[in-house]
């Protein structure tokens, strides 16, 4: 599985160590079955993932998200949704960084799928907080192995570009938990899915503690 090559690309450079999620995993919402890990990426940060699947096994959605509260890299999220016959790829950064991190190895990398055209996800209130490295493509099931190769390297290329020095972790989550909060208070594709299913207290619980870390 995807996931578990991507936590173990990240485990090459940061121990993991299990977070207990609790009663978050497994959780259904929307007709959707979720199961949610979450761990302490050593010298990192805050790692989690979610893998849902639905309509039957027909629809399924693997997600590894990042916060690097320890080192000053953008807060990462790597979305596959797999539906329809189709594999649709959202690598998304959003801007928690503390000072100008060097990303243009993600820049070099992103240039790789430059052949499939990007996929609109819409206007968000987050679009202001996303970075220019954000990958989004839609395309068959013949590009599935490709996205495999693509998100490991892309996977790679980010946490090489980490600073070799460590960041204020305080001042790191407090630029993570504007992000987290501004979902919660202003939804999103998957926030308002968990909202709907398990109301704002827990969702926030969620948000907060298991999938960010903040």
């Amino acid at each position: 599985m995807m996931v578990e090559e991507l936590l173990g690309i990240i485990e090459k450079y940061y121990p993991l160590t299990p977070v207990d999620a609790g009663d978050f995993s497994p959780v259904k919402a929307n007709g959707m079955h979720f199961n949610i890990r979450a761990y302490k990426a050593a010298g990192l940060g805050h790692v989690s993932v979610m893998e849902a699947s639905g309509m039957m096994g027909m629809m399924k959605m693997d997600s590894v998200i990042v916060n690097p509260i320890e080192k000053d890299l953008p807060l990462y999220s790597n979305d596959r949704v797999h539906a329809l016959g189709n594999d649709t790829l959202i690598l998304e950064l959003y801007d928690t960084l503390l000072d100008k991190t060097n990303l243009e190895r993600l820049d070099a990398a992103k240039a790789e799928l430059s052949d499939i055209p990007d996929h609109s996800l819409g206007e968000h209130w987050y679009d202001s907080l996303r970075l220019p490295e954000t990958v989004c493509k839609k395309a068959g099931k013949a590009q599935t192995e490709r996205f495999n190769r693509f998100s490991a390297r892309y996977l790679e290329e980010f946490l090489a570009s980490a600073p070799a020095e460590s960041c204020d972790p305080e001042k790191k989550a407090e630029k993570a938990a504007v992000y987290v909060n501004g979902l919660l208070e202003h939804g999103g594709p998957c926030t308002d899915t968990f909202l709907k299913a398990i109301g704002q207290e827990k969702t926030s619980q969620l948000f907060h503690t298991i999938l960010f870390g903040v």
